[in-house]
């Protein structure tokens, strides 16, 4: 019966950890006003024929607070890297000097700055939601064991207070992310 009760745990802990993750990376693709190769991370480049990631192609580096440079390994493959950069629509365009590619990141306006401090906190809302869609399976699993009678009132009550601690924990760790993603678009 405990073996059951900590399977429930362990997906419903799975499942918080993902939610968490998920919200993580996607902040890490949010332009803040500074230069950042995660960026980059979701444009597909055609790279004969297959769609290949550009770090898969390229060096990113960041030489100034908001300038990315990307130098492709395969110089033919540069009009590609540029045309899905450009493709990619991730609001800034590509300058291409022949043998790199520099992203210059604007600096963002008060009315960008909220836009995306928006954005932050919707996806910290979506994150959340999934983690009360963890805690809700968990809690129809353990009133299942209550209803076969593999749990007795008290044991479900105990178990219920742990999974409440287990989620406060993971949405207190969500808005303390979307809290410093919040603070670090705001900095001018």
């Amino acid at each position: 019966m405990n073996e059951m009760v900590d399977e429930i745990f362990s997906s419903c802990k799975d499942d918080l950890e993902k939610a968490y993750l998920h919200q993580q990376n996607e902040y890490l693709v949010i332009r803040a006003g500074r230069a950042n190769p995660h960026i980059l991370d979701k444009v597909m480049v055609e790279y004969y024929g297959v769609p290949t990631p550009i770090v898969q192609m390229a060096t990113i580096t960041v030489s100034e607070a908001r300038i990315l440079n990307i130098s492709v390994w395969d110089a033919s493959q540069i009009k590609n890297v540029e045309k899905a950069i450009t493709a990619a629509d991730i609001g800034i365009t590509p300058n291409n000097d022949g043998k790199t590619i520099r992203l210059v990141f604007p600096q963002l306006t008060e009315e960008r700055r909220k836009e995306i401090v928006k954005q932050v906190k919707k996806i910290c809302e979506e994150s959340k939601i999934a983690m009360r869609n963890a805690r809700r399976d968990a809690l129809d699993m353990l009133k299942d064991l209550k209803k076969d009678s593999l749990l007795s009132e008290d044991e479900f009550a105990s178990c219920e207070k742990d999974v409440q601690k287990l989620i406060d924990k993971y949405t207190d760790l969500a808005d303390s992310e979307a809290d410093a993603k919040e603070q670090e678009v705001m900095k001018v």
